[in-house]
């Protein structure tokens, strides 16, 4: 009998972890959507910046910011907090026209937002 509890306990138990790890998981990635975006951003940011393309990169990097600062609402986290601060001197360079300042910036932006997941 008590073999038969231990059975019944194990089974739920791996039941309840297979359906219910995937489940949190996915909230857990469907909170981090904004930081996934601006990530993405950043990234085109960076690709726009090495190709000398300023308005470019100024507007991945504030779509990036966007996406930073409604990500921040939502998860404390010091590199997001250094990836906005990048990504607003990516921004700030950008319409300035120092490409090369910029790219940097926007090269740092995706460095922190990498290290938030």
């Amino acid at each position: 009998m008590k073999m038969r509890i231990y059975r019944g306990v194990l089974v739920v138990a791996a039941v309840a972890a297979f359906v219910g790890f995937p489940l949190f998981n996915g909230l857990v990635l469907a909170d981090n959507k904004h930081v996934s975006e601006a990530l993405e951003h950043a990234k085109e940011a960076v690709d726009h910046g090495k190709q000398g393309h300023a308005d470019a990169l100024v507007k991945h990097a504030e779509g990036a910011l966007k996406h930073a600062e409604m990500a921040q609402k939502d998860t404390k986290n010091p590199h997001l907090d250094e990836g906005v601060k990048s990504l607003k001197d990516a921004v700030e360079h950008g319409k300035a026209g120092h490409v090369d300042v910029a790219t940097k910036a926007a090269e740092s932006a995706v460095m922190h937002l990498s290290e938030v997941k």
